[in-house]
């Protein structure tokens, strides 16, 4: 996506400016902060060239990004919610026809739900599974899955089921999966490092937000070690404790549990494989300044959110970055300093997050001019 240039900068040379923002969560999708961090800026320097790269870590939002890059057809596949509830959710095939891109909150989101309606001992991912098994009939035997922003703790005994796995008590019978697995390239997409269980585990850090109660991060912990045994009986592969095995409610390990069943799976970061999908260095090739965002910025970042991705890129190629969060904290800061970027708030008046979050797009067009004049003010200083 390129803007074109409008005329000639108010001051200093003409800049070639990339936007490369994740979403702000429940506000605004990645193209949306992109176009309006554009629009902001096109009005402080309406000369400089604006190149527009969208971007996702694998959670909700991804397939709009991808989208946005081109190459790419959207689908539907009849679905259930995480609750089981019939839904059409949309996934990507590419132009050729061989890759997919899935994107497990679309069917299996927490997005999908109500706060009143979050079951984190019920929810399930059997929707995910049924997008997976449509791309499978729809002859994709390259698949990417980004599993950020689920409902659900399970394990991924909902995917596993629609692909044919069958579980009774504490057995898992995976005799009967989808033949169809051993020629799939599967790719998954995470941004987590987290095991599968204890106090670090898909549970303890991610149950509460998807809305367990202390007794229910508990017994879910134990839920997922009593089928971990059984499914790695049934497979012969150790996965609990591999780095990325707790993401999506332990969807990472009950995938990395099958790996042998797949011509090939691999996990991998999230933003990486965003970034690489839509050509981000060819873009940052061309780039003299960066912006990049989130809707927070906090310590979180640190532990390879997207505006933390976008920044090493840039600074390896020596290029500075100003980051832009919805909210930032001292610690956002600090993860973005030793990589010399710069992180912005949006935020202009003390306001709760839900006032901020419906906000719209009008407070980034705005940051996104501040940040320009303040580029045009350090120009003419030069």
């Amino acid at each position: 996506m390129t803007e074109p240039p409008a005329g000639r900068s108010s001051a200093g040379r003409r800049l070639t400016v990339l936007i490369a923002p994740d979403s702000f969560k429940g506000s605004l999708t990645s193209v949306e902060v992109a176009r309006a961090l554009a629009a902001g800026w096109a009005r402080a320097r309406p000369g400089d060239e604006i190149l527009l790269a969208p971007l996702a870590d694998g959670g909700e939002g991804t397939l709009v990004a991808i989208e946005a890059a081109g190459g790419w057809h959207s689908r539907e596949a009849d679905a259930h919610d995480p609750l089981g509830r019939p839904i059409r959710a949309r996934w990507l095939r590419s132009e050729d026809g061989e890759s997919a891109f899935i994107e497990l909150a679309a069917a299996s989101g927490l997005s999908r739900l109500t706060t009143e309606e979050r079951d984190p001992l019920g929810a399930s991912t059997q929707g995910t599974g049924e997008v997976l098994r449509a791309a499978l009939d729809a002859g994709v035997r390259r698949i990417t899955l980004g599993i950020g922003g689920s409902a659900t703790n399970d394990g991924a005994a909902g995917i596993l089921r629609a692909l044919g796995v069958h579980a009774q008590g504490d057995r898992v019978d995976v005799t009967k999966l989808d033949p169809r697995l051993t020629e799939v390239d599967l790719r998954i997409a995470c941004d987590v490092t987290n095991p599968l269980l204890g106090p670090s585990g898909a549970a303890a850090t991610y149950g509460p937000q998807k809305g367990a109660t202390p007794a229910q991060v508990a017994e879910l912990d134990r839920r997922l070690g009593r089928y971990a045994d059984a499914l790695e009986a049934a497979t012969g592969r150790r996965e609990r404790d591999t780095p990325g095995a707790g993401a999506a409610g332990g969807t990472g390990f009950g995938l990395l549990a099958l790996t042998d069943r797949f011509r090939t799976l691999e996990l991998v970061p999230g933003v990486e494989v965003i970034m690489d999908e839509i050509d981000l260095d060819d873009k940052l090739a061309r780039a003299d300044l960066v912006l990049t965002g989130e809707g927070r910025i906090d310590a979180q970042t640190a532990f390879g959110k997207t505006a933390l991705g976008v920044a090493r890129r840039a600074h390896a190629r020596g290029l500075p970055t100003i980051a832009v969060g919805g909210g930032v904290t001292p610690e956002g800061i600090e993860a973005l300093a030793p990589l010399g970027a710069v992180a912005v708030p949006v935020i202009e008046h003390p306001q709760t997050v839900e006032e901020a979050m419906a906000a719209g797009p009008a407070p980034v067009e705005r940051a996104g001019e501040r940040i320009g004049r303040l580029a045009d003010l350090t120009k003419s200083l030069n």
